[in-house]
């Protein structure tokens, strides 16, 4: 059974100034979704499943999911605030989105394998998939035996801002912990810095590449509904994929699986970011891992 990869798009970019996940970044007008989408076929992923909000899914097509007919199986799945479970209500005032918890949710209905999960705006390097990938592959669908690719905090930075990461305490491979931290960033002592303390370089983050099982959506499915008696009527609170995730490892209903990668991120939180991202894949592709039109046409 191949895995399917999962692909939270639905992000307005607020920071970034506009639909940050469809700006080209490639030589032939490639986005950062066209490499991810190419390493996943590369790696054995047979199916992708788009999560994108409405207003935005004529241009997303256009950019990206008409180039992949024939090459991998699509889906496309809407994430908007008024998918909420029966009974609940979106309060007058909130425009934020629920948050990467309910973005997944939103895939259940069209999810029955193993499957990979990932943001639309960041890089994560060929190897990163393949480890998600060899373990998804070896995985009970039935289980709750769920994997994620670790990166060093030190190879996820931004030169131009600070940037929110899921901070990793790993022992002997296993995920004991994630909790979000924000505004990290080298200052000019040469440490990292974050909201509330500093980090070594080699600590090991999460970049929200995980692989689950179908499992997972109950789970979502409970915590979306205690999430929303508890801070549904306020504006801005977000339903976190990664506090399911912790709470799960807490109460020992879930094991997951840190496979520590070497993978520089690359991406756009920030609109300064584009030159270096446009820069790191033109040295892939002069390197030889990506050919220059990714899709041959």
């Amino acid at each position: 059974m191949k895995p399917t990869l999962v692909i939270m798009a639905a992000g307005i970019g607020s920071r970034y100034g506009g639909l940050k996940q469809i700006d080209p970044v490639g030589p032939s007008g490639e986005i950062v979704l066209d490499y991810s989408v190419y390493d996943a076929i590369q790696t054995g992923f047979g199916k992708v499943v788009f999560i994108i909000r409405p207003d935005i899914e004529e241009a997303f097509k256009e950019v990206i999911g008409h180039k992949l007919d024939g090459k991998i199986q699509v889906e496309y799945v809407y994430q908007t605030l008024e998918k909420l479970p029966d009974g609940g209500s979106v309060p007058a005032g909130r425009t934020k989105p629920w948050g990467t918890g309910q973005a997944v949710l939103m895939a259940a209905p069209v999810v029955h394998e193993p499957f990979a999960v990932i943001n639309a705006d960041d890089f994560y390097g060929r190897d990163s998939f393949r480890a998600v990938a060899e373990q998804l592959q070896k995985t009970d669908v039935n289980s709750t035996d769920f994997c994620m690719a670790g990166f060093y905090i030190k190879n996820t930075l931004s030169e131009h801002g600070g940037v929110a990461r899921g901070y990793c305490d790993v022992e002997n491979g296993k995920l004991k912990h994630i909790v979000e931290r924000f505004n990290i960033e080298r200052k000019d002592d040469g440490v990292i810095h974050y909201a509330g303390g500093t980090m070594n370089d080699n600590d090991m983050v999460s970049m929200n590449t995980w692989g689950f099982t179908p499992k997972l959506f109950d789970f979502l499915e409970r915590g979306f509904e205690a999430f929303l008696a508890q801070k549904g009527n306020e504006l801005k609170s977000e339903f976190y994929l990664l506090d399911v995730v912790d709470g799960m490892i807490s109460r020992g209903e879930a094991e997951v699986t840190v496979s520590p990668t070497a993978e520089k991120w690359m991406g756009v939180t920030y609109a300064d970011d584009k030159p270096q991202v446009m820069a790191g894949i033109r040295a892939l592709i002069d390197a030889g891992l990506y050919p220059e039109n990714l899709w041959g046409k």
